[in-house]
């Protein structure tokens, strides 16, 4: 595993620090920017046997089990997972327990198999609860030799300070949209600058959704806001079994785009209805508009856990439908 392109300075200027590396890194970024990626990098040349240029060789036994996801020197800490969630009839946590972090010193204070380090990436670090967050302290202050400790977050005001202050950390930025639009387009995406505009330039969100049935939904979903008269039931059934959140952030970003078209001119998040959004934002209320705008940052914030899937996204329907009614226009030619 190679970290990517535009983070490989920060990659090889860690690597070069040798012994000198910290033993206790937070890398730091926003989503989708490539931050598990890099972690992961960092752990398996740091286990890696036979290193080539800074590089893990990717053939020597160490490398073969990381790839498997075998290695017994490495752990990734993550939410509790869906399978065992399952098993117990729950739903997946949101959190990283205590009980993962307590499972920790037995895993770093036994000699490693290999006779080399051992590398702990906490991803995201934000999900550590405030037991497994104090859990972790201990670890971070008094490790043991060779182990590092990697957490990933892109909420790091989210993380204790007593957290942020023991770790060095290593803030990854976005690429730059040229650099991003050619890696989608290696990776296949059929409309790279669609999807970074959608996705604030985050390349590895766009790519992650390109698979999915997200485009087909929001395809769909966008028809519906568009048309000349927007049909609530007929809106929230065409999304009835897609994610709430996604939900939400369409008509969020769609209500941005509304608003910047309305006050600036030109659309961010959805260049392929800029000209639906310059006819139709000029001829809203623009407080209306910017309300409604409001409104859907608000249920952003509960959008996970609605009491009422179905309800809940009518209701956004329908100030949207009072909003567009309001201008008395056609947002389809």
């Amino acid at each position: 595993m190679q970290p990517l392109a535009w983070h490989r300075h920060e990659f090889d200027r860690l690597i070069a620090l040798g012994s000198a590396l910290p033993h206790a890194l937070l890398v730091r970024g926003p989503r989708g920017v490539g931050k598990l990626v890099f972690a992961r990098a960092l752990g398996e040349v740091l286990l890696c046997e036979a290193r080539v240029d800074g590089r893990a060789c990717g053939s020597c036994v160490a490398c073969a089990w990381f790839a498997a996801g075998t290695h017994p020197d490495f752990r990734q800490i993550e939410p509790g997972s869906e399978t065992a969630a399952a098993e117990e009839g729950e739903k997946k946590s949101a959190n990283i327990s205590v009980d993962q972090i307590r499972e920790l010193p037995d895993f770093i204070n036994i000699s490693s198999h290999r006779g080399g380090p051992k590398v702990v990436v906490i991803q995201p670090a934000e999900a550590l609860n405030v037991n497994a967050a104090n859990a972790l302290l201990k670890s971070l202050e008094e490790p043991p030799a060779g182990t590092y400790f990697v957490l990933v977050t892109h909420r790091p005001h989210q993380l204790l300070p007593t957290i942020r202050s023991r770790c060095q950390q290593i803030a990854l930025a976005l690429p730059d949209r040229a650099a991003a639009r050619a890696w989608l387009a290696e990776k296949g995406l059929r409309q790279p600058d669609v999807a970074l505009s959608h996705f604030s330039d985050a390349p590895l969100l766009a790519h992650a959704l390109e698979e999915t049935e997200y485009w087909g939904a929001r395809a769909a979903f966008m028809r519906h806001l568009t048309a000349s008269d927007v049909d609530v039931l007929a809106a929230g059934e065409a999304v009835r079994d897609f994610q709430i959140p996604y939900v939400i952030a369409w008509l969020q970003k769609w209500s941005y785009d509304l608003v910047h078209s309305r006050f600036a001119g030109g659309v961010r998040y959805n260049p392929d209805y800029a000209e639906i959004a310059a006819r139709l934002a000029p001829r809203l209320d623009a407080i209306e508009l910017t309300r409604f705008h409001r409104d859907m940052i608000g249920l952003q914030r509960v959008a996970q856990h609605p009491l009422n899937p179905r309800l809940f996204i009518e209701d956004a329907l329908l100030g949207y439908r009072d909003l567009v009614r309001s201008g008395h226009v056609d947002t389809v030619p």
